[in-house]
């Protein structure tokens, strides 16, 4: 088969999540103590999540990893740095263990498309497209409205169709005047995501 363009999709990056207040009745006075307490433990937590990307930013992986293991085992039902550490692990080519750890994430947070968008990111990069396009069909379920998701599946089924095309070229030489228009036409779209840089998308808070 001939070449084909690789392919890039665009990434979910963390956003900070913030503490909700207790549900509970409470006095006027007690409603503005547990939402100023929960304001700065929203804010705590912020910190720790900026300290960790900003340590990997700095290049001090194994810093940020050392921070990142800390917080869950003191948080195991926070999944924000769960989802963080994953991202750590991909950029420094871990990619079996950042591929469990967003799996896991799906099984633990089922309410949450981001993994399943990062699964799809990983898997694309294997060129495991059906995998990928499966994953992608699970986050769009969760949130039909998931615009880094929707592209990323555009991405995908572009490279598809091109796969495709090629190897029904390969297979008939005749279908060559034919097909060749269609496979110039997706390859000149293949190139531009292959070298997009990841945008920057949000998971949010689990309910």
């Amino acid at each position: 088969m001939a070449a084909v363009c690789a392919i890039g999709l665009s990434r979910s990056v963390p956003r900070f999540m913030t503490q909700r207040p207790s549900p509970l009745f409470l006095s006027p006075r007690h409603a503005l103590l547990a939402l100023g307490l929960a304001l700065a433990a929203g804010a705590a937590l912020a910190d720790e999540y900026t300290e960790v990307q900003r340590l990997q930013g700095a290049g001090q992986s194994a810093q940020a990893f050392e921070r990142a293991d800390r917080y869950i085992a003191a948080n195991p039902q926070d999944p924000q740095m769960r989802f963080i550490k994953a991202n750590l692990l991909s950029a420094l080519g871990r990619t079996d263990e950042a591929l469990a750890m967003l799996t896991t994430l799906t099984s633990d947070y089922p309410e949450l498309p981001e993994p399943w968008n990062n699964l799809a990111v990983l898997y694309a990069a294997r060129g495991q497209l059906d995998k990928a396009d499966d994953a992608l069909a699970a986050a769009l379920r969760i949130n039909p409205a998931y615009g880094t998701a929707l592209e990323n599946r555009g991405d995908v089924r572009v490279r598809q169709a091109l796969d495709s095309y090629l190897r029904a070229r390969q297979l008939d030489a005749a279908s060559a005047a034919r097909l060749t228009p269609r496979i110039e036409a997706l390859q000149r779209l293949a190139p531009a995501s292959a070298t997009a840089a990841p945008a920057a998308s949000a998971p949010p808070a689990a309910q």
